[in-house]
């Protein structure tokens, strides 16, 4: 794998916006932008100012999504509207417009859902737009595939010339990693879900974690065939894990890389395209 490749934007953002989820940052700003990432395994807001910088964030493991798909409507409206409520009260503000994302290739099955937990949450959607894409206003990348790795579904956009032209998307993330942690440890999935999150586990959970993260691999080699694809980009909570890339590099033959916490990209990618207009 190259020793370097520059994420200065992304990682720079990723860590401001940690440095805010654990102390908000209050600011004079004439607008907030907020982004709404309703995860498989995990929901996220973040917040930025008029100068498009991280102010306050937060987030919630949660199981009201499940393949991309809202398997628990009014849970996911709840979880969006305490965590809102939450970043208005560190804000001393009231946020009213925010932008959201679906897993590529899903709009027609989802889109409608997404839009309406958001809205039932209290905000007014200025955007909706695929993982991927809005990854990459964070990652800022203009050839090559991001590869967005999630609890429940790994989704592929490759882009060429600035520009997206394929965008595809399958069942098989963090959620298949816990069944196995489960099924191996005798482990609830719940306490299979907690385990694999802790980094000191991660040395031992890699060897046995290795067929799914070959099925990943598999996926990507399927959908980035017949595209000339040399480097590729990993984001998704699913790719926090230790090690990941180095596997996935060479099942795919690409190289593989990975900013500093793949968790927060999307979100921050979300947030980056919230505009001041309704759709």
């Amino acid at each position: 794998m190259p020793e370097t490749k520059p994420f200065a934007y992304c990682d720079q953002l990723v860590k401001q916006f940690e440095a805010v989820i654990r102390k908000p940052t209050p600011r004079r700003s004439s607008f907030y932008y907020t982004g709404v990432d309703l995860g498989t395994a995990c929901v996220v807001l973040s917040v930025l100012d008029d100068t498009r910088q991280p102010v306050a964030g937060a987030y919630r493991y949660a199981n009201v999504v499940r393949d991309g798909m809202v398997v628990d409507y009014l849970g996911a409206i709840q979880i969006v509207r305490e965590l809102k409520a939450q970043l208005e009260q560190q804000l001393d503000t009231q946020l009213e417009y925010a932008a959201a994302a679906i897993p590529p290739g899903t709009d027609v099955l989802d889109a409608g859902a997404i839009k309406h937990v958001v809205q039932a949450a209290g905000f007014e959607i200025t955007a909706l737009l695929d993982e991927p894409t809005a990854a990459n206003a964070v990652l800022q990348i203009s050839d090559g595939a991001i590869v967005d790795i999630g609890g429940g579904t790994t989704g592929i956009s490759i882009l060429k010339d600035g520009k997206v032209i394929y965008v595809a998307d399958e069942a098989t993330g963090g959620t298949h990693f816990s069944l196995v942690i489960s099924g191996a440890y005798h482990m609830e999935l719940a306490e299979a879900d907690h385990f694999k999150r802790d980094p000191a586990h991660h040395k031992e959970l890699l060897p046995l974690l290795r067929p799914v993260i070959d099925k990943v691999s598999s996926i990507i080699n399927r959908h980035v065939a017949g595209h000339e694809v040399k480097e590729m980009y990993l984001v998704g909570g699913t790719c926090c894990l230790s090690g990941i890339e180095a596997i996935i590099e060479r099942q795919t033959g690409i190289a593989t890389y990975k900013p500093v916490n793949p968790l927060f990209v999307t979100p921050l990618g979300i947030a980056l395209n919230c505009t001041q207009e309704a759709i």
